[in-house]
């Protein structure tokens, strides 16, 4: 693993921010907001990486899964409450509120989507 700047792993992590954004913006329910944004969430996690970081995509993708879950089961165990964040809107955007295993769901696939764009496109990228 190095510190390398990937100029198409940026390009989609300001795409895939500028979409999440739109859709918090825009949308207040239903699948795109609350499915669609977190499949979204973890290709942009993965591409913001690997925007700076030269490394295994595998690493990479599993990096981000074992995040994404640790984000999903803090929400069970009502981290915010805990920390008497529940009330603070920032906290509850980085962090989500509700548990719920959809989520871990969307988390896989997409994780699981642009790590196999990434291996199949690695010589347009150049890993």
């Amino acid at each position: 693993m190095t510190i390398a700047f990937n100029k198409a792993f940026f390009a989609s992590s300001l795409l895939l921010f500028s979409t999440e954004i739109c859709i918090a913006a825009f949308l207040t329910e239903g699948f795109i907001r609350h499915t669609f944004g977190d499949y979204l969430a973890t290709m942009l996690l993965y591409c913001a990486i690997r925007s700076f970081v030269k490394a295994k995509p595998i690493y990479v993708a599993l990096a981000v899964l074992l995040f994404s879950f640790g984000i999903e089961f803090l929400q069970l165990f009502n981290l915010l409450d805990h920390l008497n964040l529940r009330h603070n809107n920032l906290a509850v955007i980085i962090s989500g509120s509700t548990f719920s295993v959809s989520d871990l769901v969307a988390y896989s696939l997409g994780t699981l989507t642009i790590f196999l764009i990434d291996i199949k496109t690695k010589t347009l990228w150049k890993l």
